[in-house]
């Protein structure tokens, strides 16, 4: 059961690719690592709900049919996707074909904004802190290149929503013998299931095509019906418009976690990305990708523009 779903957070799977097919390619690894558009997650879940779910012992909780619970955690999802009137800020550390790097995140009514603060694990030169300043003051004298990134960003929003209301007829879900905890949630009763393609399912559209080679394990908290963990392989080829399009390699991983950032909401804190695609029948992706998220905290609503300002008057790292 994967939730995501493409958000405003700099992936290497969306940049590095030949500007001929990025569109393409862009709806293909979207739709296989729609795993809750994470960087924006928010939780909406009611307090009576919690304290029934938190009172059921464990053989009360696994009574329930595992598609229920995969019902709830999309529902959650979706509410994440779409949130209102919720905004964080945070770093997110992120390592893939192009180095390593750590960003200033900042949410706005508009949409996401960063400042890059850290490479290779070094403080910027003077040389590359005036590119990413001259970036972001090109972005306010030119509000088109930011609604620019904001629609690329909705689209991969709507194909996540999308995918998202497949899941539960998409896969097959069972318990996992012994309930495995994860151990960095004390106090959680964590429901483990294991997923694997529904044979019955006929995928509506292209890419959900996607969600036929992958099986893995979740795990949920039992209170808030929240994705904690998800663990995805991709163990058969998948092929987009008959190969033509692309073809995704079987021996693909993905890992996602998810922590509370504080007042309710949810938010990614790690994820990591192994698949090789084809593309266009021509050039073969070795995707790697590792993202960490940390630092949360709550921000108040503002626009795109004071959310650059206030990045720009914060010190950089020494």
């Amino acid at each position: 059961m994967k939730f995501e779903h493409r958000s405003q957070r700099d992936r290497s799977i969306f940049h590095a690719q030949p500007a001929s097919s990025a569109k393409q390619r862009n709806l293909i690894v979207a739709s296989l690592l729609f795993l809750g558009i994470l960087s924006t997650c928010s939780l909406a879940t009611s307090a009576q709900a919690n304290a029934v779910a938190g009172q059921k012992p464990q053989a009360a909780l696994l009574a329930v049919p595992p598609r229920s619970w995969v019902v709830d955690t999309v529902a959650r999802e979706l509410d994440a996707l779409h949130h209102k009137g919720s905004y964080i800020r945070y770093r997110m550390h992120l390592v893939d074909d192009k180095g390593d790097r750590v960003r200033d995140i900042i949410e706005s009514r508009d949409g996401t904004v960063a400042r890059l603060i850290l490479r290779d694990g070094k403080p910027l030169t003077d040389e590359q802190d005036k590119a990413e300043r001259q970036r972001l003051n090109d972005m306010l004298a030119n509000p088109s290149a930011f609604a620019k990134h904001v629609k690329s960003d909705d689209s991969g929003k709507k194909i996540a929503d999308s995918l998202m209301r497949l899941m539960p007829d998409a896969m097959i879900y069972t318990y996992v013998p012994g309930q495995p905890q994860t151990g960095k949630n004390p106090g959680m009763t964590e429901i483990v299931l294991d997923y694997e393609p529904n044979p019955k399912f006929h995928p509506p559209t292209t890419t959900a095509e996607a969600l036929t080679g992958l099986r893995g394990r979740a795990w949920i908290d039992s209170k808030t019906k929240q994705l904690l963990r998800m663990e995805g392989n991709i163990f058969q080829g998948i092929n987009f418009g008959w190969g033509m399009l692309a073809h995704i390699y079987p021996g693909g991983t993905l890992t996602i976690e998810q922590v509370e950032a504080g007042n309710g909401r949810w938010i990614f804190s790690k994820f990591v990305e192994r698949i090789t695609v084809r593309a266009l029948m021509v050039k073969t992706l070795n995707i790697k990708t590792d993202v960490d998220a940390s630092a949360f905290q709550p921000v108040p609503e503002m626009s795109y523009q004071d959310a650059i300002h206030i990045l720009l008057n914060t010190p950089l790292p020494k």
